[in-house]
């Protein structure tokens, strides 16, 4: 089925509370790794949150993504069908899947409680490369560990950052560094970056990513209940309900880049890139183009997803919680001017619907040529799975397949071809076209 959509605005997903049933755990083999890396001396947590991390001009030669061959011709969505095949199971309430980016063609699956496994062929190794257990919170409903990010130069420097919420509901945006080990992070290395008080327990975010730009961009939910009660995600002051976007390389703990929209726009928070989000659970660059795909978890009626062009200054609102979707949230005060419209919305409560979007990525491998350029998502829920196109006039979304999981994260692997993780049975599985 067919929708086409050029619509209006708002903010989407996380973590829905679904009961998951831990999945039973064998032993699993080990198998060997070979990424190249001398560790350098680190030093032991910073200080937290930044309340004015220095500016810093934008590098002269920002870290860029090697562009595969992108598409002629359109995809026809019509005639995809697109369908999962398992890898390895034994995982426990997986949130986030991806790889190094070091050559070494390994995959990292996070666990909300708090362990980072490698994944090297279709094996688990027996050890992590980072257990954060002791310091992550209650993994109930929308807490945990969410997610990991390599830094694009992992292989040289062997940084790489987490997100978490502590035991006291904080979250926490840190740095590790890789040990001598090469499949071991040295859990003394850790430096805070910033932390972030959450008023409840929901609507984290927790997506860390970097950019084509080298920059580490940081999804933040508008800090939980429901309705927004405390109009963060609207209000610049603070940091939740935004898209942040912070030089992890130029200043300790980070530096704020100067063409961050709202530098020097006092009480505006410079780290913020875009604004007016309720949960940006998952979110993603388009490694051809540097198209920035976001999907934002709703309240009770829509899921939407939205896409900020690689050429934005940033700055965008996203509407919530004056929107939800391309509706009205706050009827009695709907002033939509200046909020960005997503390009597809789908309701709760429906076959066709369901109730917690999970964002994915544009396709961009090789194995799958009638897939490239098709953003694909799914909704937690339903097993939904989504295609949407863009040809630079309109946008097409199509209904392209639907599998029985809880699907809380889509990755890469670094060919561009496409994974995901289950929630509820632990397992991980592969993208592909029937």
């Amino acid at each position: 089925m067919r929708f086409r959509i050029v619509a209006l605005f708002a903010v989407l997903l996380l973590l829905v509370g679904c009961g998951a049933r831990e999945a039973a755990t064998t032993p699993l083999p080990t198998a060997p790794v070979a990424p190249v890396f001398t560790p350098t001396p680190v030093t032991s947590s910073a200080s937290p949150t930044v309340p004015s991390a220095p500016v810093v001009e934008p590098a002269a030669t920002a870290t860029t993504i090697n562009l595969p061959t992108i598409i002629v011709s359109p995809p026809d969505l019509n005639t995809l069908q697109l369908t999962v095949e398992p890898i390895l199971n034994g995982f426990r309430n997986p949130t986030h899947i991806t790889n190094a980016g070091d050559g070494s063609g390994r995959l990292f699956v996070v666990e909300q409680a708090g362990a980072i496994w490698i994944v090297q062929g279709a094996v688990r190794l027996e050890e992590p490369l980072l257990d954060l257990t002791e310091l992550v919170g209650s993994q109930g409903n929308e807490q945990g560990l969410l997610s990991i990010a390599f830094h694009p130069q992992f292989r040289e420097n062997g940084h790489l950052f987490v997100n978490y919420t502590d035991r006291s509901g904080t979250t926490v945006v840190a740095r590790y560094t890789l040990s001598a080990d090469p499949n071991r992070a040295d859990p003394a290395s850790a430096t805070i970056l910033m932390t972030i008080d959450q008023p409840a327990a929901n609507h984290n975010g927790g997506l860390l990513k970097f950019g084509p730009d080298g920059y580490l961009y940081i999804g933040t939910g508008d800090g939980g209940a429901g309705g927004d009660p405390w109009n963060n995600a609207q209000t610049l002051s603070s940091l939740l309900g935004k898209l942040l976007r912070i030089d992890v390389d130029s200043n300790e703990p980070y530096a704020v880049p100067a063409n961050n929209p709202f530098v020097n726009a006092d009480p505006a928070r410079s780290e913020i890139w875009a604004y007016g989000l309720r949960n940006p659970w998952r979110f993603s660059f388009d490694r051809a183009t540097g198209d920035l795909y976001l999907a934002d978890v709703g309240q009770n009626a829509l899921e939407e997803v939205h896409v900020q062009p690689a050429s934005s200054l940033g700055g965008e609102n996203y509407g919530w919680k004056i929107m939800e979707g391309d509706r009205c949230f706050n009827a009695s005060s709907c002033d939509q001017t200046g909020l960005e419209l997503p390009v597809f919305v789908y309701p709760h409560g429906s076959a066709e619907g369901g109730c917690s979007i999970t964002g994915g990525y544009v396709y961009r491998g090789q194995a799958f040529p009638q897939l490239n350029g098709v953003y694909v998502f799914t909704d937690f829920c339903t097993g939904n799975l989504w295609g949407t196109y863009g040809d630079g006039v309109g946008w097409e979304t199509a209904l392209i397949g639907r599998v029985d999981l809880r699907i809380t994260s889509f990755g890469e692997d670094e060919a561009g071809e496409l994974y995901l993780v289950d929630r509820t049975g632990g397992g991980v599985y592969r993208l592909v076209v029937e």
